[in-house]
């Protein structure tokens, strides 16, 4: 659902936690092992009747010592039986557990596959027409931009529908299932303008997930939740897939935890539903996947199920790469994923990331296989990355194909010389968030780190054909001038994840830009803004995006020019709009910047949150003992740390559903009082703290010596 935020780095505290794994092999593995005609010879080996489980241990192994994963599991379902099935888990001690196979995880994103199978239910039904407007079945669905009414539910299950993304706002909470965001969903897409033209290109957006969501439950008359309960898991049988409004066993979830708190966190409600909400198990997943190829009719007819695993992404501009990660269906991230296809096998992924948990689901249609690995930790394109190896590795053991391909190997690149031609596309691009000057200079051109830092910053050097290549040799660069009238660099990588294996993925990484001229007042009123930092107000104090705080600032950097401002274009002194119109992941999640003023103070409306200037912050009460006081406009007060109360214990009497955030003066957490459970923390030179609660809370604060 969301981007992944890395909690952990790759080493990490998990790192120093890797002991001996020790996972069950069910019975369904043992007697797997197949030769190409489908008969078990006499002279395999055990290890090679057992090479997948062998090959799930070690994936687990190495995303829990390198990859900041505290509990995975995973499971096989081929011909309607679970296969293979196991898992780790660490307890509070750090010790490493088997897993059970009834332990609950967020699956986050994979839960678009729910909502689409819903959606697509209901076609079965009559009840929808997937091509005709929104509006048909949602009428009060309004927009600030009237080509809204083009948009299907086609387009939302294809991530086409122009949608500037995602609204996040108190969505990831900790032990609380409020609904706010999903119910505040259509006032705040009504003020909003669409990026692109409805079905002009594929681009995820998480808002599209909501609204079908929204239409599940008016053309049902049921409240989504229970649309599932009914048409999904009562049906198959699933007594774990739930949402975070469904009554069961929270015990049951699988532990979500943080390096340095030494217990579990409370659980994670995502609480957008259709979007990353759903609760399952690996091999609950597995037996949903028999939905989605088309095994269940009685439940999602075979054409429904075929027309999800169409090449939607191919309808309108993409990139022209045809091995790829990504390269959406409805509601799958791929629907042609690699590197089943070298094998002539059509595999469908749909991968999730919430904050804490992590999902992929892969299935062969054709085969009637599928792989669920989901873990705590971690990360989707690790999970996907992990599961492709082990399916493969299943494939061979049963004999469905010879070999398993050996990896590609990567020369160091031979510079060629570059035509003029070429230095056109020096100049300033755009991407969300931010501005970049691409030079081209010598045949070179220098990058920084990309997608997390998974491709490292390096130079990349004129190969021939338009292209530049990397240091490694792993990743092209080129430039295409497409048919929406924009230009893209784009990025082509074969993205090594040591210890797991490889992921290739195509995108375009930013968009060139034209001069944006600004009149001289406003360009005075955004220069004073420069490198000043905003800060949530209306955040849910249990919110996990307080473990990752820059997700709730916002701090605004200008381009060289003065006419962009964090990748939005300045249109006058206290507005910037979005410019960012990339297909598949980059221009993903894209916002506006609207500035006001009030009593003397200037807030910030951006992604459907208000911040506040860094200007209106001031400094704690440095006495003993003093109380803050939650105004009824926000959900949280912010305060800086001055020097003289650096080392001062810090402890705060808070009522029911308070709590406070304390940040070195790096941005870091180093006091969370909802996450560690503690009403204390001892406070750092140079930061910040945010306390929150109900509106008109009272939390008392008292200040004990260093």
């Amino acid at each position: 659902m969301t981007q992944p935020i890395n909690v952990w780095k790759k080493t990490s505290t998990a790192a120093l936690l890797a002991l001996l794994l020790a996972l069950p092999v069910t019975e369904g593995a043992q007697a797997s092992g197949q030769t190409e005609t489908g008969q078990t010879t006499l002279t395999q080996t055990v290890e090679q009747k057992n090479a997948a489980q062998a090959k799930a241990k070690e994936m687990v192994e190495a995303l829990m010592a390198n990859y900041g994963v505290t509990g995975a599991q995973y499971a096989i379902r081929d011909g309607g039986k679970v296969v293979l099935s196991g898992g780790t888990t660490l307890d509070d001690s750090g010790n490493k557990q088997n897993i059970d196979a009834g332990s609950m995880f967020g699956i986050g994103s994979v839960s678009k596959m729910y909502v689409t199978a819903a959606t697509m239910m209901l076609v079965d039904d009559g009840k929808i027409d997937m091509d005709k407007p929104l509006t048909t079945y949602i009428p009060d669905f309004k927009m600030a931009d009237e080509r809204y009414k083009q948009i299907t539910p086609r387009m939302l299950m294809n991530h086409s529908a122009g949608l500037y993304g995602s609204h996040y706002k108190n969505s990831m909470l900790l032990g609380d299932n409020d609904t706010q965001n999903y119910d505040q969903l259509l006032s705040n897409l009504g003020k909003q303008r669409l990026k692109s033209d409805p079905g002009e290109y594929s681009v995820y957006a998480n808002d599209g997930f909501q609204l079908l969501e929204l239409l599940v439950e008016r053309v049902s008359g049921m409240g989504y939740s229970e649309y599932l309960q009914k048409n999904v898991s009562e049906p198959l049988g699933l007594t774990s897939t739930k949402t975070p409004l469904d009554t069961f066993d929270r015990s049951q979830l699988e532990p979500i935890r943080l390096p340095g708190i030494p217990n579990a966190l409370l659980p994670e409600n995502a609480n957008i539903l259709g979007t990353g909400g759903v609760y399952s198990t690996a091999e609950e997943m597995t037996l949903f996947s028999e939905v989605l190829s088309g095994k269940h009719p009685e439940l999602l007819s075979a054409a429904s199920a075929e027309a999800m695993l169409q090449p939607e992404y191919r309808n309108g501009v993409w990139v022209p790469d045809t091995k790829n990660a990504f390269g959406y269906g409805l509601g799958w991230d791929s629907v042609d994923l690699e590197p089943f296809g070298d094998y002539n096998i059509r595999a469908a992924t749909k991968g999730g990331d919430t904050i804490m948990y992590h999902s992929a689901l892969i299935t062969l249609p054709d085969h009637d296989i599928s792989i669920a690995f989901v873990t705590s930790g971690g990360s989707s394109v690790f999970n996907t990355t992990a599961g492709t190896d082990i399916l493969l590795e299943y494939l061979k053991q049963t004999g469905k194909i010879t070999n398993i391909l050996p990896e590609q190997t990567f020369q160091k690149p031979v510079k060629q010389t570059m035509p003029a031609s070429m230095d056109k596309y020096s100049g300033l691009y755009g991407t969300v968030g931010e501005t970049r000057t691409v030079k081209i200079e010598n045949g070179e051109i220098k990058m920084p780190a990309l997608m997390s830092d998974m491709i490292p910053a390096q130079a990349y050097v004129y190969t021939g054909d338009g292209e530049f290549t990397s240091e490694d040799g792993r990743t092209v660069l080129g430039f295409d001038e497409q048919t929406n009238g924009h230009t893209y660099m784009r990025i082509s990588s074969d993205i090594e994840l040591p210890s797991i294996g490889t992921s290739r993925m195509a995108f375009y990484e930013v968009q060139k830009l034209d001069a944006n001229p600004v009149e001289a007042s406003a360009a005075e009123a955004w220069k004073q803004r420069e490198g000043k930092a905003y800060y949530a107000l209306d955040e849910k104090i249990n919110s996990l995006f307080y473990i990752a705080p820059s997700v709730l600032t916002k701090t605004i950097k200008l381009d060289a020019s003065g006419g962009y401002a964090n990748g939005t274009k300045i249109v006058d002194a206290d507005h910037a709009v979005n410019v960012a119109e990339i297909p598949v992941m980059n221009g993903r999640d894209t916002f506006d910047l609207d500035f006001s003023r009030q009593g003397g103070i200037e807030y910030l409306q951006a992604d459907g949150r208000t911040y506040v200037s860094e200007d209106a912050i001031q400094p704690i009460y440095a006495g003993h003992a003093s109380v803050v006081t939650i105004p009824a406009s926000g959900s949280v007060r912010w305060f800086d740390i001055p020097a003289s109360l650096a080392g001062k214990t810090l402890t705060a009497e808070l009522p029911e559903g308070a709590g406070f955030a304390v940040y070195d003066a790096n941005g870091a957490p180093v006091g969370l009082s909802v996450a560690m459970g503690s009403n204390t923390a001892v406070l750092p030179e140079g930061g910040k703290i945010v306390f929150g609660g109900a509106a008109g809370d009272m939390l008392k604060v008292t200040l004990g010596s260093k």
